[in-house]
């Protein structure tokens, strides 16, 4: 399959950059929006939201999802726990509670849910604190293209946020040498020929970390 997702610059939506699981390490990483993730200085000032990238659905969105968190259904690969927190940029990054958060990604083959198949795709609501998570796989590539999970925000009826994550050459090459991704050649490089990657500069890039048989990767993303 194709995806020719772009990652045109928009004041659509504002995606806030910072790879944490909580609103502490948060404002930390819009303190320092050359550096997301780091920790900001003590006395820093009031959180300076990064206008991010965003992206369009691609041709694989279908609308489908099933409200869930483990989004499986039996499919092989690395197990993968993605824990997210949506917050209000415009509100002081405020955590959002009931934002509807859809995901959808390929299979460890590089394969997506057609038809009436609905794996791999889901939908949670953020709870008061603006968390939600899901059970999902490390995706497989295809079409050349780095590997990525597809993500919609949805915090109100109004407005909506498309984007998604990416996910480090290194973390990606170690996966790739354990099955089931290992009955395909995998590439050296899985990010390198994709322009969308470059052009998210690295702040849509999970990093994961072990947990159990797989990983986990926790992502603060921030709407307007």
């Amino acid at each position: 399959m194709t995806d020719e997702d772009t990652f045109p610059t928009s004041r659509r939506a504002l995606l806030l950059t910072a790879g944490s699981a909580g609103i502490a390490a948060l404002t930390a990483a819009c303190a320092r929006p050359d550096a997301p993730g780091r920790a900001a200085p003590t006395g820093a000032a009031a959180p300076n939201c990064v206008l991010a990238l965003t992206s369009g659905a691609g041709p694989n969105y279908t609308g489908r999802s099933r409200t869930r968190s483990d989004v499986t259904e039996g499919r092989e690969g690395v197990p993968l726990r993605l824990e997210l927190t949506v917050v209000g940029v415009k509100d002081g990054c405020r955590p959002l509670a009931g934002a509807a958060v859809d995901i959808w990604q390929a299979d460890a083959a590089g394969a997506y849910s057609e038809g009436k198949e609905t794996h791999l795709r889901g939908i949670q609501v953020t709870d008061a604190s603006g968390r939600c998570a899901f059970r999902t796989i490390v995706p497989g590539w295809y079409a050349g293209l780095a590997p990525h999970i597809h993500f919609k925000v949805r915090p109100d009826g109004r407005s909506e946020t498309t984007s998604q994550f990416f996910l480090p050459d290194t973390f990606l090459r170690e996966v790739y040498g354990r099955q089931p991704y290992a009955r395909r050649k995998a590439p050296r490089d899985p990010n390198a020929h994709d322009d969308r990657f470059r052009a998210a500069a690295g702040k849509m890039t999970l990093s994961p970390t072990p947990d159990g048989s797989g990983y986990r990767a926790a992502f603060t993303v921030g709407v307007r």
